[in-house]
């Protein structure tokens, strides 16, 4: 693989990462559910040991849960192509809510990549936090 190639792919796997925050923060949730493989597993940060199962699950996930006012603020975003078809990150998440975005939450997640359906996708996505509750 050519060093072009591979920062293409390191560029496509960080923008779904910041599609992802957006996506989440706007309540689109048909296209964050579309960022994933049909297959695909998302844990949240706060339940990082339950991972909810498929792109239908996952969408139905954000779909269904109370509409808040949030800023998901991505960042140190390091990307590791492992083939023309796969790659991971590992990146920080700050997570601002509350009426005056008064709460706040820092944590990591470990994404797995798949080039799936002529694009990239996450295949897993595993939310932890770094500091407890």
């Amino acid at each position: 693989m050519t060093h072009d190639e591979r920062q293409t792919i390191e560029i496509a796997c960080e923008r779904l990462i910041r599609q992802f925050a957006l996506l989440n923060d706007s309540h689109d949730h048909a296209a964050l559910a579309a960022l994933f493989t049909e297959d695909g597993s998302f844990a949240r940060p706060t339940n990082p040991d339950e991972p909810i199962e498929g792109r239908a699950a996952i969408h139905a996930f954000f779909r269904d849960r109370p509409a808040r006012t949030t800023r998901h603020l991505m960042s140190n975003i390091v990307v590791d192509v492992t083939s023309a078809t796969q790659a991971c990150a590992h990146s920080y998440v700050l997570l601002i809510t509350g009426e005056r975005g008064e709460k706040m939450l820092v944590g990591d997640f470990h994404d797995v990549f798949a080039f799936d359906e002529g694009a990239w996708k996450f295949a897993r996505r595993r939310g932890s936090l770094a500091f407890a509750q």
